[in-house]
């Protein structure tokens, strides 16, 4: 089923055409340095009345290298009736284009990914006429990415390692250095990469705090997302869902939260106060020491 999570895990390769080629390190794959790139019609559709459309295409041009297709998938869970699918988009793709075709799937979690990346041959073991092998992008190969200056060095690949660690111990430092990077650089280059990250973030609570980071970081953009929160900050107020982010932020990193810590948090009301203490909750090593420096 077409969602959020899987729309964005898949369209951020369309936003930035050149992130397949610099996955070569993340990889460990030989891959080419695309000197262009084409998204292609993405409907694999037959003459007769059965629809077939990969997530995103993309033909992939080097100089050193020619060209190859770059077939994406966005993986939600097993399905084993996907292996079959995947075989046909390689097998159509070559038939039609002519071209080396490379299937990506992209995943949020460990056990998918780990599944997709299983090969798997039509025809008897003994005897394979066809096997699938995609390469896997997920949780278990992408960086965490954490330092603010490492997300502004590569924005989109930034975004494909929140969404990709939607569900990682981690993810409010990786959300909080994205939104972080995202200050300085100018708002049409933002807006995309907030709306993408807010896509693939179905996993609450991953999804409150990025929508808690961009109100209280990135309040002076004007996209569908931060309008959105802006609306909701006039209707229930902006201190109380910074204090809730807050404590969702301690409670999902394992810190316990006394009573006392709790209450001086929901009873502050000053934005820059609890931003500070928002900034060191991704970090702090007990709850109380978010007001170390009080």
């Amino acid at each position: 089923m077409v969602n959020p999570p899987h729309e964005a895990m898949h369209h951020i390769f369309r936003h930035d055409l050149h992130l397949f080629s610099r996955l070569k390190d993340v990889l460990g794959l030989p891959l080419p340095d695309a000197v262009e790139a084409v998204v292609l019609p993405n409907d694999l559709t037959e003459t007769r009345p059965v629809e077939r459309r990969v997530d995103t295409l993309l033909r992939l041009d080097s100089a050193r290298d020619g060209s190859l297709l770059l077939a994406i998938e966005a993986q939600g869970r097993k399905d084993p009736s996907k292996p079959a699918s995947w075989a046909y988009y390689a097998s159509y793709l070559w038939t039609k284009y002519g071209l080396p075709t490379v299937l990506l799937v992209v995943c949020q979690d460990r056990a998918t990914a780990e599944w997709a990346g299983l090969p798997v041959s039509s025809g008897p073991a003994y005897m394979p006429t066809l096997s699938v092998r995609p390469i896997v992008v997920g949780p278990h190969n992408m960086p965490v990415i954490t330092d603010p200056a490492k997300a502004a060095e590569d924005l989109a690949l930034a975004t494909l390692s929140a969404v990709t660690h939607a569900g990682d111990p981690d993810i409010g430092a990786i959300l909080k250095a994205l939104s972080t990077a995202l200050r300085d650089v100018l708002e049409n280059v933002a807006d995309p990469i907030i709306e993408f990250t807010a896509q693939g973030l179905s996993k609450r609570p991953a999804q409150d705090l990025w929508r808690t980071l961009v109100a209280v970081d990135l309040s002076f953009y004007k996209s569908y997302l931060a309008e959105e929160i802006r609306d909701e900050g006039r209707a229930e107020g902006s201190a109380r869902a910074s204090a809730d982010a807050i404590l969702l932020v301690l409670e999902q990193r394992g810190l316990d939260v006394s009573d006392d810590v709790r209450a001086r948090v929901t009873g502050c009301d000053d934005p820059e106060t609890l931003r500070g203490w928002l900034a060191r909750a991704v970090t702090a090593v007990t709850a109380e020491e978010i007001f170390a420096e009080e």
